[in-house]
């Protein structure tokens, strides 16, 4: 049983999901299935770590909406403490739309999170002593830079960062030195680094600051640098159904790692298996994730890598 808390800092949005039967027919009307549940990076990440059976309380601006509502009530359910949220009247709860193709890997995404911006410096020093009671504190790229800056500044416990996206990840410069771990992919991690290959990028991160660069690179699994090496890890056998997951449980399951003081191979290789179960699942949240499971699939894999000669680290 885990003792303390993870705090997380970040976005709650409403996600509407399109997957089109065929090939994407850019400009036009395109078959497919539209699926709308609750999302946003720090509630996803959130909603893994729950599943991966760790405490969690969310720092996050809801609007004034049946969004709002709904998104309480999921949290509610799911045991994640929103008791430091804000409610902001009038405004509207953060929303993602994201068009994905037959293969189930996303073609074009639109994110509002204006509403992020009420996350304000203030906001957060007014819960500074609960954030610095976490184990460890995760936050997203939807955080402005001062407030990133905040957390790089006052913060004590360890912090994780998802960049989100490209154009936000940028944000992440002021915190790059204060961060345990880092998971961006690798358009991200080429907008942070400057450098195009994933398992170069990743060196470049560590040598900027970052304890863990942890680079996802899709169906090749991630390339990783910290201060006892660098190397890529491959996918295990995974069967994508939506890819867009993936990340999100990649970061809960390394903070889960963190908190069980696993060595770096086996966090990494934690880390994988929890997301190849996640785009083995449509929508953001596999609801079937769990410890068991990661663990399964980590072994049956570690087993077959055995059989094959070893893996790469």
């Amino acid at each position: 049983m885990l003792r303390g808390y993870v705090a997380v800092v970040g976005a709650v949005n409403v996600d509407i999901r399109g997957r089109s039967y065929a090939g994407l027919i850019p400009g036009d009307s395109n078959p497919g299935a539209v699926h709308l549940s609750m999302g946003g990076v720090g509630r996803n990440i959130a909603h893994d770590l729950r599943l991966l059976e760790v405490p969690v309380g969310m720092l996050t601006v809801l609007g004034d909406d049946p969004w709002a509502d709904q998104a309480e009530a999921s949290c509610r359910a799911l045991g994640i403490d929103l008791s430091r949220a804000l409610r902001v009247p009038g405004a509207r709860t953060g929303a993602y739309l994201c068009i994905a193709g037959p293969d189930g890997d996303m073609a074009l995404a639109v994110c509002d999170t204006d509403i992020a911006a009420a996350l304000t410096p203030e906001t957060l020093e007014a819960r500074l002593d609960w954030l610095n009671g976490a184990e460890a504190v995760v936050f997203d790229g939807n955080l402005s830079e001062e407030s990133v800056a905040f957390l790089a500044e006052r913060c004590v416990s360890p912090l994780f960062a998802d960049p989100v996206s490209v154009r936000k990840a940028l944000r992440l410069r002021p915190a790059l030195g204060r961060l345990r771990v880092l998971k961006p992919n690798r358009l991200e991690a080429e907008a942070l680094s400057g450098e195009a290959e994933p398992l170069e990028a990743a060196r470049a991160l560590h040598g900027m600051g970052v304890g863990l660069a942890c680079v996802s690179d899709g169906a090749r699994g991630l390339a990783w640098a910290d201060g006892s090496g660098s190397g890529r890890i491959p996918c295990p056998p995974t069967k994508l159904v939506d890819a867009t997951g993936g990340g999100d449980a990649m970061m809960a399951a390394l903070v889960r790692a963190h908190l069980d003081g696993m060595d770096r191979p086996d966090a990494l290789r934690f880390a994988l298996a929890a997301a190849s179960l996640a785009v083995e699942h449509p929508g953001s949240i596999d609801p079937a994730l769990s410890l068991h499971r990661v663990r399964a699939r980590l072994a049956a894999w570690n087993a077959q890598s055995e059989l094959a000669g070893g893996m790469t680290i």
